[in-house]
């Protein structure tokens, strides 16, 4: 994979291709992300799990009502915790209750109380969630994420490789060989399958650049 091809799969503009395009081509190679039809479906992915390899931390700016994506933040309390109609974006004191509430007593998480939610909260270019899965990444990466979780969001190359990572450890080379791109994103996102037509078309766009049918 050259820069160009790097660039025309992801859509970056240069700035972005000078940032991201080593870390990435490593952390690729580190995990095996080595044939056109994994490189494709992975860069397709990082690409939404990103907003465009530009955001490498969870935000909670959400509306009251969007806020019904997380079954564990209570329906009496989201128009409170929710973006107000004066505001433009959640004040990061609510952003942390959500979290923490979004994320509470699950894969390692303690309960709303303990902070883990917004601690754990999505980092890195897959954004890493829940104290379990940064115990594994650090695990394998060679690194202290538990106690430095942001260090996903401050280093270019963990947010690349922590990426990388997810996606070999969890099958989705695999799913990629197949030509599974839908398996992908439920091993990434879950049954719900969040925004699959927008990841379809990220697909098709790296798939073409990397010249597969």
């Amino acid at each position: 994979m050259d820069r160009d091809t790097f660039q025309r799969a992801a859509a970056l503009t240069d700035a972005l291709t000078a940032r991201w395009f080593e870390p990435v081509s490593a952390a690729m190679t580190e995990f095996a992300i080595n044939t056109p039809a994994r490189r494709a479906a992975f860069l397709a992915q990082i690409r939404h799990e990103s907003g465009g390899l530009t955001q490498l931390t969870e935000s909670f700016n959400y509306r009251p009502e969007a806020l019904a994506i997380f079954s564990r933040v209570p329906a009496t309390m989201r128009a409170t915790l929710g973006r107000h109609p004066n505001e433009t974006t959640v004040p990061l004191a609510r952003q942390q209750q959500i979290a923490n509430l979004a994320y509470a007593s699950r894969y390692g998480n303690g309960d709303a109380a303990s902070g883990d939610g917004w601690r754990f909260r999505g980092r890195g270019l897959k954004q890493i969630t829940f104290r379990d899965n940064y115990r594994d990444c650090a695990r394998a990466l060679g690194v202290d994420l538990v106690s430095h979780p942001d260090g996903l969001a401050t280093d270019d190359h963990l947010a690349a490789r922590s990426a990388a990572w997810f996606w070999a450890s969890h099958g989705c080379n695999e799913q990629a060989d197949k030509g599974d791109f839908a398996a992908t994103t439920r091993i990434i996102n879950g049954p719900a399958m969040d925004q699959q037509a927008r990841r379809e078309t990220y697909h098709a766009a790296a798939k073409t650049a990397f010249a597969i049918a």
